[in-house]
């Protein structure tokens, strides 16, 4: 408030460490007030409200990837699809991609992953479960989705815990930088000469893991180059395992957070996917991408010039009062079809069954172990990133079965 009594204009950064921590009274302004937002010093513009947001993901003709879809520096750019793969491409480009990397990772693929996924999740949960308390996010939900990922495309188990560190400071941003942070840098870079020697390897000795699928992929005589297929493994550590570990820790906090919602899946196990899909509604891993305007938009009586850069806010889309009732409350029984958490359109996110399922598992295999537990607020710790949200650290304490 100023001295005059008056609000002052809604200001939103995703730089911005008190939007990290909670972003959605600022969302809720943002709608009401500015639902075509413009940041001038970042150089960017924001939409807010699930329709537009909706609108923009399906509308490949007005709304660009090509560029990326991170507002730092460092990630926007021409050359985006060196690290983002198809995220960062357009039509017919993008089609060309995900037909390939898709016939390696088929629904029927996914699907045949549920018993390895379960048992790589019994094995965190039991390991954990030796002590009276446990840290969530360091001995589980950070280890689960990367021995998943890991083993679909070939990572060997010793190799896991240091491939997660590394995507760890990729996406972490430090408070007042707005751009990747020089480890940041760094760390991509490590990963990439990684995953470089990782397709020189599978491509003398082939084996059955993912990467060999895409080393083999083709359609109609047309393969994927190495450059793409070390971007898409970036892609797949960085983003699907970030996000899974992320959905996990925000349905284990907010089930802590609200134990009359808690209480329903803890009751019938059955309910499980509806604390998935709340969670993903309520706290999404992916708060925003960005895409670049193919020509002017008119929004709201606000016009968009041409090569802008515009953030879509998924997390504000899914607290949208005009399509969820009382959008701030969790709601297990709340009708979720209308979450927009993995995208829409034709970059409708490739990874959603599987983080789906390894969502579902992993709580279904701690619901079958804990009565109950509790967590230490005072050693909750979240994560600092421009585009992901949820938690470093979610200290435990549990009651078993």
């Amino acid at each position: 408030m100023t001295d005059t009594g008056l609000e002052a204009p809604v200001a939103f950064s995703p730089y911005d460490y008190a939007i990290h921590d909670d972003p959605y009274p600022t969302y809720a302004r943002l709608r009401a007030e500015a639902p075509v937002y413009r940041h001038e010093d970042l150089d960017f513009w924001a939409l807010s409200r699930h329709a537009d947001v909706l609108s923009a993901f399906r509308d490949v003709e007005t709304y660009s990837n090509s560029y990326g879809v991170s507002l730092d520096p460092a990630a926007f750019g021409p050359h985006a699809q060196r690290s983002m793969s198809f995220l960062a491409m357009d039509p017919p480009r993008h089609t060309r991609m995900r037909s390939l990397v898709g016939k390696g990772f088929t629904a029927r693929t996914v699907a045949e992953l549920e018993p390895r996924i379960r048992e790589i999740a019994a094995g965190h949960i039991e390991t954990a479960l030796e002590q009276d308390h446990f840290d969530f996010i360091t001995d589980f939900a950070g280890k689960m989705p990367m021995d998943v990922i890991s083993e679909m495309v070939g990572v060997p188990v010793a190799d896991r815990a240091e491939l997660r560190r590394l995507a760890d400071l990729v996406v972490h941003r430090q408070e007042g930088v707005e751009d990747v942070p020089p480890e940041g840098m760094e760390a991509a870079l490590h990963l990439a000469v990684y995953y470089a020697e990782m397709v020189a390897d599978r491509r003398r000795t082939p084996r059955d893991d993912l990467t060999s699928a895409f080393i083999e992929a083709e359609i109609d005589g047309d393969r994927l180059t190495d450059d793409e297929i070390i971007a898409v493994l970036f892609l797949l550590v960085v983003a699907g395992n970030e996000t899974t570990t992320k959905l996990l820790g925000n349905a284990w906090y907010w089930g802590w957070r609200h134990p009359d919602e808690l209480a329903k899946p803890f009751a019938d196990p059955a309910r499980i996917p509806d604390w998935v899909e709340e969670t993903l509604r309520y706290d999404t891993s992916s708060q925003l991408l960005l895409r670049v305007s193919k020509g002017p938009v008119t929004l709201h009586d606000t016009t968009v010039p041409e090569g802008s850069r515009i953030l879509l806010l998924i997390g504000s889309a899914n607290r949208d009062g005009d399509v969820f009732d009382d959008p701030d409350r969790y709601d297990l029984d709340r009708d979720t079809q209308k979450l927009i958490s993995f995208g829409g359109g034709r970059h409708f996110c490739m990874g959603a069954a599987l983080a789906r399922l390894e969502a579902r598992i992993g709580l279904e295999e701690l619901v079958a172990r804990v009565a109950s537990y509790d967590i230490d607020p005072a050693g909750v710790v979240r994560v600092h990133s421009s585009n992901v949200r949820g938690f470093s650290a979610i200290p435990s304490t549990i009651r078993a079965r």
